[in-house]
C-alpha cells in the first residue's frame, strides 16, 4: 500500500513538474506577443506548450531506459547508442507534437491549409530543439540515477560498517565469556577436592551467570540494571571462592539505573580487581562499586583496597583490553578506561561513557 501511494505521488509530481514548464513557457509567449503589438491567443499557446511537454513527460521512461542501456560502458557505446537515440526519440515526438497541435488548434494565421506542409514548415524550427531536449532529459535522469546509486552505495556501505561493528563486539564478548568462564572452572577444580560442598555451590552460581547471559547473547548494550544482575551472579561465584576474605559494597544511583551500558562492562573491572589487587592480599578485602550520573555521562567505579598498582605499570590482560575496544568500537573517544592508585593502597577502575537510557 505504502508503495503505491509512493509511485502515485511521484507521478503526480511529475505532472506537475511538466505542467508548470508548459504554463511558464505559455505565459511568456503571450507576454512576447504583447511587448510587440499583437493580441495574445492564450488557448493556442497552451495547446501548443502542454502537448509539447506532455508527449516529452510520457516519452521519459523511454529516453530512461535508453540511458541504462549504455551507464557503465565506453563513451564510444554511449555515442553509438544515444545519437541515433536521440534523433529517432526526437523525431517521434516532433511529429506526434504537430499532429496532435494541428488537430486541436489548426493553422491559424499561418499561411498552411495541409498537415504535411505545415510539418515541413515547422520542421526545421523544432526538430534540433527536440533533440536538444532529448539530451536535456537524458543528463537530468542520469544525473539523478548516479546520485540514487551514491546514495544506495553509501547506506550499503553503513550497513556493512555496522554488521563489521556488530560482528567485532560478538567476537570480542565471545573472547571475554571463555575467559571469565576457564578463571572460574580453574577455582572450581581447586576446590573440587578441598571443599567438594562450595564447588559444587560455584558450579550452581556459574549455571545462573551463564544462563543470564545467554539471554544478553545478541544485545550489544544492556540497562545499567540489568547489567548489576550479572554482577551479582558474578560476585555470588567469588564469594564462595573467597568466603570471608572478600565484603563488597555497592553504591547505585536510582537515576543510573535505566543508562545504556555495554553487556558484561563490570564483569572484568571487577575480575581484574579480584586477581591482582585482592586476591594476594593477606587478610580480608572490600570490593565497592558504585555508579553515578555526571552532566551527559555515566561514571561506573570499581574500587578495592588491594595491593595496588605495580611500580612498573599494569600489564593489561584480555579483560581489561578487551573492554578498552569495546568501549572504542561503541562510543570512540566519548569514553574512556582509567586505571588509578588509591591513596592509603589500593586500585580505582573508572569507565566514563556517554549517558544514554536503554530504549526498553
Amino acid at each position: 500500500m505504502r508503495h503505491e501511494s509512493t509511485r502515485w505521488k511521484k507521478h503526480a509530481l511529475a505532472l506537475t513538474f511538466w505542467t508548470g514548464l508548459a504554463l511558464s513557457y505559455a505565459l511568456s509567449g503571450g507576454l512576447s506577443s504583447i511587448s510587440e503589438g499583437y493580441p495574445p491567443n492564450w488557448l493556442r499557446a497552451l495547446s501548443w506548450n502542454l502537448s509539447n511537454f506532455w508527449l516529452w513527460m510520457a516519452l521519459v521512461p523511454l529516453v530512461g531506459w535508453l540511458g541504462r542501456q549504455t551507464a557503465g560502458h565506453s563513451w564510444r557505446r554511449f555515442f553509438a547508442v544515444q545519437v541515433p537515440a536521440s534523433l529517432g526519440v526526437a523525431l517521434l515526438q516532433l511529429l506526434a507534437h504537430l499532429v496532435l497541435f494541428w488537430n486541436l488548434s489548426g493553422p491559424g494565421r499561418m499561411e498552411v491549409h495541409t498537415l504535411a506542409a505545415y510539418i515541413r514548415m515547422e520542421f526545421a524550427y523544432s526538430f534540433h530543439l527536440a533533440v536538444l531536449t532529448y539530451w536535456v532529459i537524458l543528463v537530468v535522469l542520469r544525473g539523478m540515477e548516479s546520485r540514487r546509486h551514491l546514495r544506495d552505495e553509501r547506506l550499503r556501505r553503513t550497513q556493512l560498517e555496522t554488521q563489521l561493528a556488530q560482528a567485532q563486539l560478538q567476537a570480542l564478548r565471545m573472547q571475554l565469556q571463555p575467559h571469565f568462564l576457564f578463571n572460574t572452572l580453574n577455582a572450581i577444580s581447586a576446590l573440587a577436592l578441598a571443599d567438594p560442598l562450595q564447588a559444587r555451590l560455584m558450579i550452581a552460581r556459574l549455571s545462573d551467570f551463564l544462563r543470564l547471559t545467554l539471554e544478553e547473547r545478541h544485545a550489544p548494550q544492556v540497562p545499567l540494571s540489568r547489567e548489576l544482575e550479572f554482577l551479582a551472579c558474578y560476585l555470588g561465584i567469588q564469594q564462595v571462592r573467597f568466603q570471608d576474605r572478600l565484603s563488597t559494597e555497592l553504591d547505585v544511583d536510582d537515576d543510573t539505573l535505566a543508562a545504556a551500558v555495554p553487556n558484561l562492562i563490570l564483569q572484568p573491572l571487577v575480575e581484574n580487581a579480584l586477581r591482582h589487587g585482592l586476591q594476594d592480599k593477606p587478610g580480608a578485602g572490600i570490593l565497592r562499586i558504585s555508579t553515578r550520573r555526571d552532566g551527559d555521562h555515566l561514571q561506573l567505579r570499581v574500587d578495592d583496597d588491594g595491593l595496588g598498582l605495580p611500580s612498573a605499570g599494569t600489564a593489561e590482560g584480555i579483560g581489561l583490553g578487551n573492554t578498552r575496544s569495546r568501549l572504542r568500537m561503541l562510543f570512540g573517544d566519548a569514553a574512556q578506561l582509567e586505571l588509578s592508585a588509591i591513596p592509603g593502597g589500593g586500585t580505582r577502575a573508572e569507565v566514563r561513557l556517554p549517558y544514554v537510557e536503554h530504549a526498553a
